[in-house]
């Protein structure tokens, strides 16, 4: 069979067993609910690929709460969801873009299938049927054209919240980002408050196009801000920040933590304060300086290691005072990050440490970032390129050491 989209009505219509009768599965990257293209499997069998298996994994991440490919309408099956796990990240972002359509008639939204189809990943799911194709905007592939017309509807006193399917997307339009959207109050006074929503992060076999953490590249552009919440709290918090504010906000989002990171609803009046960081957890042997998915690494670490954990939430601008503090307290510094190692906010904040706390240190600045590479495919290889527990340990036993 041709590969065909996942949007295609057949994957609306035929439950799992029909596909896996016809030898048609999903691919692996979609059973990390990051891709979604049909193969024929008796092609993929000749390249080692396990349909079987696959479809098994498939059934494990989404048996709990809903059918794999199950014809009932999508909003049941999230429905179901709910009631069989608790609040997650994923619905606080949801939340967030609801609630802030709900209190302010300038807030809109656009970007690919994130009307009827609900967005890449659910996110903005049922926000359609609740406020109007006027509000929810399906657009075409062209990230370059939507984020330029969320743009200029920013100049005309909007407020626009554009989602792209993947941040590696990002690349497409980073002119209009960084050359329109970043300069324009620095040359003509004008307010752009747009929010640019990227799914970053790896963990999730998406591979090099699908899986990277390039904020790095947004990290440093003057008239931009850049957030990456860790938290459920921050992820509603931080994203009704970002649209009340009159600056253009990358609000990067992880994908691995949408639906495994659960807690509590926030109040609706939870704001997270742009450029403000906050210790997630108090020490004094060393610092962690991290963000985003690596807040959750972080706090795995064994307490018998005291070490505190700095979550940073906005990554540009980073709030500088926080980490000179809790550095000036525990005297050693490792700065944790998805991006990869030349790239991120880890030159920075090592630049920082260099130039203004270099009194402070006991030990030299450490970082643990992926190699310089692309994201790999193969999931051993995914699992080696990006920071573990275990890597986080030994990183952290060495920088003890010295």
């Amino acid at each position: 069979m041709v590969a065909v989209s996942a949007k295609n009505k057949l994957l609306e219509e035929r439950h799992g067993d029909e596909l896996e009768r016809r030898g048609i599965v999903y691919a692996v990257d979609y059973v990390a609910n990051s891709g979604g293209t049909i193969y024929d499997t008796d092609r993929l069998r000749k390249g080692g690929f396990q349909p079987e298996r696959a479809l098994a994994k498939v059934r494990e991440i989404y048996g709990r709460t809903h059918e794999v490919f199950g014809g009932q309408d999508r909003r049941a099956h999230r429905r179901q969801a709910a009631r069989l796990s608790t609040y997650t990240y994923l619905e606080a972002i949801r939340d967030g873009l609801a609630d802030a359509l709900r209190s302010d008639e300038r807030v809109f939204l656009l970007g690919e299938d994130i009307g009827h189809y609900g967005g890449a990943f659910g996110v903005t799911a049922g926000l359609l049927e609740e406020f109007g194709a006027d509000r929810v905007l399906d657009t075409p592939i062209a990230e370059e054209g939507f984020v330029g017309a969320a743009i200029g509807a920013a100049w005309q006193g909007e407020r626009p919240v554009v989602e792209l399917q993947f941040a590696d997307f990002a690349s497409c339009p980073f002119d209009m980002i960084v050359t329109v959207a970043a300069k324009t109050h620095w040359r003509s006074g004008i307010a752009v408050p747009i929010v640019i929503r990227a799914p970053n992060g790896g963990g999730v076999r998406g591979g090099p196009f699908h899986a990277s953490s390039p904020e790095g590249w947004f990290v440093g552009v003057p008239g931009l801000k850049v957030v990456c919440p860790g938290t459920i709290e921050d992820a509603y918090g931080l994203l009704r920040s970002a649209i009340e504010d009159d600056d253009p906000v990358m609000f990067f989002e992880h994908k691995g933590l949408y639906r495994r990171l659960k807690g509590s609803k926030p109040p609706e009046e939870t704001r997270t304060p742009i450029g403000r960081a906050r210790i997630v957890r108090r020490g004094s042997a060393a610092t962690v300086i991290t963000y985003g998915a690596g807040v959750e690494l972080a706090l795995g670490l064994g307490l018998e290691h005291d070490i505190e954990v700095l979550d940073l939430r906005t990554l540009w601008p980073f709030d500088r005072d926080a980490v000179l503090e809790s550095v000036g307290r525990t005297s050693r510094a490792l700065v944790l990050q998805e991006s990869a190692r030349s790239s991120g906010v880890a030159g920075h904040v090592v630049a920082l440490l260099a130039s203004e706390g270099f009194e402070l240190l006991d030990a030299p600045p450490a970082v643990l970032a992926p190699p310089d590479t692309p994201v790999p495919f193969a999931p051993e290889l995914e699992d080696a390129y990006l920071p573990s527990a275990h890597t986080l340990a030994a990183a952290i036993e060495d920088l003890l050491g010295y």
